[in-house]
């Protein structure tokens, strides 16, 4: 079983909360617009961390991330890229690939509105953490801890950081 630690549109705004939040997990995934590399390293000194770039996000982190991660955690198939939608508002840039090679676990950002969507048709879990940052029009900051155990999501449990002003 692994812990997962998952935000997204920090907007280079870390809550220092996130340390005690994410004390128990065991990697830290961030779904893009990260907002600076300090946030980043801050996460990835902290935690093994994989992430994905963002719109926002400058030359620096794009140099040392990719825009989509496909990988497998605990026998679960994971596709996690920024602007992604969600089901059936999936992404012109990843609706392809969703339908000819879904993955069982779909993440992405952008939208800073957290959505815990399952979609029948391609039989695939989509999370959206919202946004974890103070930049946006979103009204609560969130992020989302859950648990992979045998390819399957368990213990799912939003975060709510307050609001984000």
């Amino acid at each position: 079983m692994r812990k997962i630690g998952l935000l997204s549109d920090t907007h280079g705004f870390l809550d220092p909360r996130f340390f005690d939040l994410f004390s128990e997990v065991d990697e830290i995934w961030h779904a893009g617009d990260i907002g600076n590399g300090n946030v980043l390293t801050d996460l990835e000194t902290f935690k093994p961390c994989r992430a994905v770039f963002g719109n926002i996000d400058d030359w620096e982190l794009r140099t040392r991330l990719t825009e989509h991660q496909r990988f497998e955690c605990e026998g679960l198939r994971v596709w996690m890229t920024h602007i992604g939608g969600y089901p059936g508002k999936y992404s012109p840039t990843v609706k392809n690939g969703l339908f000819q090679n879904p993955p069982g676990l779909f993440i992405s950002g952008h939208s800073h509105i957290l959505k815990v969507m399952f979609d029948k048709n391609i039989g695939c879990l989509h999370i959206n953490p919202g946004a974890a940052g103070r930049s946006g029009f979103h009204q609560m900051r969130t992020a989302v801890r859950f648990a992979i155990d045998n390819g399957e999501v368990k213990d799912l449990e939003v975060i709510e950081l307050g609001k984000r002003g």
